[in-house]
Formats: C-alpha cells, structure tokens, sequence
C-alpha cells in the first residue's frame, strides 16, 4: 500500500521568531477570534487493547510524549484541547510544546512554540475534565503536520486515549518537550497501529473564517483500521484533500472510533456512538455537517479478539433505524446537517450472517429512501461497485471489512461535495 503523494506546501512567508515563553500571542484579540477545528479524535477511557499494546493503562512518569497529527486547515494562530474526560484524578502537565513535523519526532527549526495555559506552562486538568491551551502565533497551511509535546514530571495513572491512531507516537524519557531533534524519543509501540493520549483536538485561526467543519462520525472505517501508517489515507484524510483540490477548502474532522457500536457502549469500542455524539459532533468548533456511517458493529457478532463482543444481544433494524433518527435530531437542533452513509458490506468476514446482512440491506433501504437524512452518500456501492454483497477484493486489506487506501479513496471519491454544504 502507498501513501498518497505529498502535496506541494502553499506556504510563501517564513515562519515568524518564536514568542517569549508563557507570553500569550496578542492576536486574536478577546472575543474576535474565530477558531475553526482543524484536527480531532474522539477520546476513550483507557482499557486493554485486545490486537495490540497501548500506553494508556500504564500512564506516563517522568517521561515526554510526542504526538504527530495533520491538520486540514490553516491559519496563523493555533492552540490545543486535552482531555481528562476519563480520568479519576486531575492530569498534572508540567509542560508542552507544538511544532511542525520534520519527519518521525524531529521538528523544523525555528517552528518550535512553549505551549501556556492561562500564562502559565503548566497546569492541572480536573479529573472528567478538559482545557485549552493559549494561542500562540505558528502559521500553518492545509495539510501540514504538527508535533505536539507533552511532559509529564508525576505519575498520570491511566490515560484518556485514543486507541486507533495509524500513526506513529513517539516517548521519550524525562523531559524533551523543546528537542528539536528526536533522537531521544526511542520508544513507539509496533506494530504501529499507534494511539494518540490526552490530545483531542488541534485548533487554528486566521484572517479570514472558512466555511463550517464537515465531521465524519463512525467506527473503524471512519478511524482508518487498514489505512497506511503515517499515510493520512484514511476516507475523510482523501475528502480533505478533494475539497482542497476542488477550491472549496474547510475542516474535515475525523470523529470515527474502531469497534464503536451505535447504541451500546464497548469496553473495546468506547461510549455508544448516541451517547457520544454531542461531545465528539457537536461541541466540535463551527460544526456546519455531519456524515454518519455506523451500525455494522452493532450487527455483526465477532469474537473479541477482532474487536467486538460475540455475547452482545443481536440488534434488529428498527433499532439502527430509531438511533440514526436521534442523530438527525440531535444534529438539526443545533442546526448541523446531517448526510448519512449506507453501511458497508461484510460478507465473507468473520462476524457476518445471513441474518445481519438483512439487517445491513434493510437499514441501508431506510437511509437511502427515507429522506430522513438531508442527503445520502452510497459508501456501499462504492465498495461493492457491482452490488455482489461483498467488499472488492482489491478495495480492503483482506478480511472483507476493512477497506484500504484504495477503497478509502473510493469512499470520499463517491461523496457530492455539494451535498456537504448547509
């Protein structure tokens, strides 16, 4: 699999000198900043992954932590969100730091900024809490990648996480938040499946606003399970760059969670895609639509150690279809438009059954006819181009349920950008 060709930066102005540390940058002024999502990911709480390892029952004691992520927009201001939503005490940060990537944990000189909270370049987040850092000046384009840093002198205990990044994040021992090179960050888990730690989301904001984020929400074919490590070729990755390409620029954000279920949280999945919706939709910044491709989790039966939980109770179609109505809901009441996706199909991998594939054809009947969603975009077909009931076989990884770069490609390929738009 190869990762998508790298796009020519825009950037035509050197980066400006770093600001004194712990100093706030005096743009925006207050209450004139218009911040725009330019990088999410849902947070879970920390549990053992059950197909490879993660640092988030363990924590983090006298160690740095350096998490790379790709922004879909730009701007000349950013600041981060962490999250302490799972915590069971409050996160001491001792302190962090952003730049922007040179390749594995190095960063480019002369992009490295002290990351400050209300002044100060430390702080503690509340045990189920959240915060924002300070703005600080680092223009940005569409597509860069950004290194986030984070130091942390004291024993967190276990760590509000991510567990699906296809990335690679890197640890280093005691504190190496300023390193510009990453010689001392030795430690990455493998295979790199990668997991991203406290951070929720990278924010920036500029000149002029853009139009309103575009969230895919979803599970693992939202998060990119088969995509290319460090390819960024997961389906809203290839949506962003369309948009891009097509002069219609604005965030896409990637709010799908591996093995999440619509309607029932997961120890493995994380909180319901219902109960999560708000938070991780929602409460993002400028939300204007909202793609939603989930239910394949709640209908298929697979062993555990694949992902999902073969005791959970079999789910009938009436069910997906009254927890996508509360979407919608829940979507138009904070006036976000809603397009939903048709499930992918499955057939040929582990948990399908006749029975969930009725389920899947009846669901997708109701998306595709209703008129429920303000629009609908045909993610099944663009699997399964020959209606066969079957993912093609050079569209996933090779276990007909996961597509890879390719069939991610076809999923933002078949997306009417105008059907984005409120």
């Amino acid at each position: 699999m190869n990762s998508p060709a790298v796009r020519p930066s825009l950037r035509t102005h050197a980066p400006p000198a770093e600001p004194a540390p712990c100093t706030i940058a005096p743009y925006p002024a207050a209450g004139a900043a218009v911040w725009h999502g330019a990088w999410t990911t849902p947070v879970m709480r920390p549990s053992a992954a059950p197909w490879f390892e993660t640092w988030a029952e363990q924590g983090f004691n006298s160690q740095s932590l350096r998490q790379i992520v790709r922004v879909h927009t730009g701007g000349t201001h950013v600041r981060i969100r962490l999250s302490n939503a799972y915590g069971r005490t409050p996160l001491r940060l001792t302190s962090a730091s952003i730049g922007r990537t040179a390749g594995a944990a190095a960063l480019h000189p002369g992009t490295m900024r002290t990351l400050c909270f209300a002044g100060c370049p430390s702080t503690i987040i509340p045990a189920h809490g959240s915060t924002v850092s300070d703005p600080v000046t680092l223009p940005t384009e569409p597509l860069d990648q950004l290194s986030i840093t984070l130091y942390f002198k004291e024993p967190t205990g276990p760590a509000t996480y991510h567990q699906l990044s296809m990335a690679h994040t890197y640890r280093a021992e005691g504190d190496h938040h300023r390193d510009l090179a990453g010689t001392a960050y030795t430690d990455t888990v493998e295979p790199a499946y990668g997991s991203w730690y406290y951070l929720e989301g990278v924010e920036t904001s500029g000149d002029h606003p853009l139009p309103r984020a575009v969230v895919a929400f979803g599970d693992s074919i939202t998060d990119g399970f088969g995509a290319t490590i460090d390819g960024n070729d997961r389906y809203p990755d290839f949506l962003a760059e369309r948009l891009l390409t097509a002069g219609r620029p604005r965030p896409v954000l990637n709010a799908g969670i591996g093995s999440n279920k619509l309607l029932t949280d997961s120890p493995v999945g994380g909180d319901a895609g219902l109960a999560r919706f708000t938070r991780d939709v929602l409460d993002q910044p400028r939300v204007g639509t909202v793609l939603v491709l989930i239910g394949v989790n709640d209908i298929q039966q697979t062993d555990p150690a694949n992902g999902t939980e073969g005791d959970s109770p079999p789910v009938t179609a009436g069910q997906l279809i009254d927890g996508h109505r509360a979407l919608i809901r829940a979507a138009r009441t904070r006036g976000v438009r809603a397009v939903g996706a048709t499930l992918t199909p499955f057939r040929g991998a582990a948990g399908w059954t006749a029975e969930s594939e009725a389920i899947r054809g009846q669901v997708n009947q109701w998306i595709s006819t209703s008129g429920a969603y303000d629009a609908v975009v045909d993610m099944g077909r663009a699997l399964d181009p020959d209606d066969t009931g079957r993912i093609r076989d050079d569209l996933h990884i090779g276990d007909h349920l996961h597509p890879n770069p390719s069939g991610y490609r076809a999923m933002a390929g078949a997306i009417d950008l105008a059907a984005l738009d409120q």
